[in-house]
């Protein structure tokens, strides 16, 4: 289903970045519900974690979108990202995608190369073999965790249609994402009045989407950047994915008003 791999192209370390402590830590997990209208269609995890790879301490990202209810029975939708992210560098090191829409099925896992040559990074990839790109690549889902780290800790710098731009590899191919800021702006959320930074998130108008402007995001505008809501509007029409719960943040959220927090 396009929809949640829409979330995942725009949703969705511990090093020093000139003196900003890093936006997280191993053990965050957010939770999210979606809407489609007043109709609850599917849900959502993000968290991160501490692990290993062939060996190597690593931070493991995971981004699971499952449909819900009556959509479930119409459509089932179970989607799978994960990332293993190496601290230093901030880089993943290797990826997988395991998706179940419906009938459709596709798994992939790619492995990142950054040191074998000085001036690029190698890929390989188990669907689609060795790709050679430009050095310093993310996936989708190391991409936002170096946004939030790198970029957002900026935005008293930023002015109102400033585009970030962070080139990643996905669906086996390269894809740019780019993020144009729209200013700060109070939301009201299941766990209570949120100050956020705005994004538009720059779409390909023509599939999904009438204009480059169809989808809105949300980062918290505290020490956390933590990712908190997303509106798309579609051809078929609009949906939300709103933070439902949380655990683990490295900072306390700063909430300008309680709301009900469901973890």
């Amino acid at each position: 289903m396009r929809m949640f791999k829409t979330i995942v192209l725009t949703f969705f370390l511990p090093v020093l970045l000139n003196g900003q402590e890093p936006s997280y830590h191993p053990g965050e997990k957010v939770n999210y519900e979606i809407h489609y209208g007043v109709v609850q269609g599917g849900v959502a995890s993000l968290e991160i974690k501490a692990d290993t790879f062939r060996g190597r301490d690593a931070y493991h990202s995971i981004l699971i979108g499952r449909t819900t209810g009556m959509v479930d029975a119409v459509f089932k939708v179970k989607d799978i990202y994960e990332s293993y992210i190496e601290p230093g560098s901030e880089l993943c090191i290797f990826s997988i995608r395991n998706i179940r829409e419906g009938r459709y099925r596709k798994y992939n896992e790619v492995i990142f190369d950054h040191y074998s040559r000085p001036d690029s990074t190698i890929l390989t990839s188990d669907l689609s073999g060795v790709h050679v790109v430009e050095k310093g690549i993310h996936d989708i889902l190391s991409c936002f965790y170096f946004f939030r780290n790198h970029h957002l800790p900026k935005f008293e710098n930023f002015k109102k249609g400033d585009i970030i731009t962070i080139n990643t590899w996905f669906t086996d191919e390269l894809y740019p994402i780019r993020l144009r800021y729209l200013g700060t702006d109070e939301i009201r959320t299941k766990v209570g009045k949120l100050k956020c930074l705005k994004f538009n998130p720059v779409t390909e108008v023509g599939r999904l989407f009438k204009t480059e402007e169809d989808v809105s995001f949300w980062f918290t505008a505290d020490k956390n950047f933590l990712p908190v809501k997303i509106r798309f509007d579609i051809f078929v029409g609009g949906f939300v994915a709103e933070i439902s719960g949380y655990e683990g943040l490295k900072y306390p959220l700063e909430i300008k008003e309680k709301g009900k927090q469901l973890n």
